[in-house]
């Protein structure tokens, strides 16, 4: 079954202790449905910056990326049902692009 890389937008850091507890909750709820079909449950990222041939851009693009994840399914509509249960996308803070990961 091939992987596929889960690529955040949106979403936000929490205000306090309780509320990153909280998030962190249902972040980790949400990879133990998953189960073993999670490859590596990536990390948030920073503020990105675009790199073009007409130089760099510093503002993250449209739709800046706040993290990724690597997950194993069938094929990417078995991949986007896993990212409908993302607590981002199930509070409106958030969606998830999903893309096959080539092997090479």
């Amino acid at each position: 079954m091939p992987n596929y890389l889960f690529i955040y937008h949106g979403g936000g850091k929490p205000e306090t202790e309780e509320e990153g507890n909280a998030m962190m909750a249902q972040w980790m709820a949400w990879f133990g449905d998953m189960g073993a079909a999670v490859v590596e449950s990536g990390a948030p990222v920073g503020l990105s910056k675009t790199v073009s041939a007409s130089g760099v851009a510093d503002d993250g693009g449209a739709n800046p990326t706040s993290g990724y994840s690597v997950v194993n399914a069938a094929d990417i509509d078995a991949a986007c049902a896993m990212a409908k249960g993302c607590p981002m996308v199930g509070d409106g803070s958030g969606s998830v692009e999903v893309a096959e990961i080539i092997e090479m």
